[in-house]
């Protein structure tokens, strides 16, 4: 099976980091909170909620170091002006519905090399409350050993559509460093123990958002019941090419 391993052009990350960057510049009033819980050096797996198209631009911007990514291969809900941003950017490609494993294993070995891995474990964007993780997610966790960084992204649903003369105020927010399991502990990775340490990081980035957007997660009855529904993963029945 062809490798997912996205091509390495430094270049080509810096100019569109760059771009970025002059993009939520002009465009957004962009609120950085948690800046000195990224380790400076070092692996670390970075975990967002995904609401939204631009989440992963979002992550590119907030953060300073090299920044691999773990993304879906189609990309239903995003315009198809910027799907050559993931393509040129370079992704560890999933085929939602299907195996992960080449992809899994190209971001453990990101980890490994000591970078930094971002990835979505809700699965993608089709709610604007917080849903599940995939297991995936608490594998890569567990095999590497690495800091996970939790990462609350808040505002970007309404980015789009521009407004003349008004910037869309969007905040990301950075929480602390935790370990799903403490280093050099052992621990069976079943898929019921992978889903119980995919709550325990839902919870951690639940708590980098505003009560209305915690969803599956939130401690108030109403706001979990409207979000009924949301939790159900449309790629258990479906497969992407």
């Amino acid at each position: 099976m062809q490798s997912s391993t996205p091509l390495h052009r430094p270049l080509v990350r810096i100019l569109l980091k760059s771009l970025i960057h002059i993009a939520f510049s002009v465009l957004t009033d962009f609120r950085l909170v948690g800046k000195e819980n990224i380790p400076p050096t070092g692996a670390a797996l970075i975990i967002s909620n995904h609401f939204n198209f631009v989440d992963p631009v979002a992550l590119i911007q907030a953060f300073p170091r090299r920044l691999d990514f773990i993304g879906g291969t189609e990309l239903p809900n995003s315009p198809k002006i910027v799907r050559f941003i993931p393509r040129m950017w370079g992704v560890y490609r999933v085929h939602r519905g299907r195996s992960s494993r080449d992809a899994l294993m190209d971001g453990l070995n990101s980890l490994k090399n000591g970078r930094f891995l971002a990835i979505f474990p809700e699965g993608g964007s089709w709610a604007t409350v917080l849903r599940p993780a995939r297991p995936g997610t608490a594998l890569l966790g567990v095999r590497s050993a690495a800091p996970i960084l939790p990462v609350g992204l808040d505002g970007f649903p309404g980015m789009f559509p521009l407004k003349f003369g008004k910037r869309k105020t969007v905040t990301i927010r950075i929480g602390k460093p935790f370990y799903l399991i403490e280093p050099g502990d052992t621990c069976r990775m079943d898929r019921d123990r992978l889903d119980e340490m995919g709550h325990v990081m839902m919870r951690k980035i639940a708590e980098l958002l505003p009560p209305e957007q915690q969803g599956y997660y939130s401690n108030d009855p109403a706001i979990r019941a409207a979000a009924k529904g949301t939790e159900i993963y449309p790629w258990d029945t479906m497969v992407e090419a």
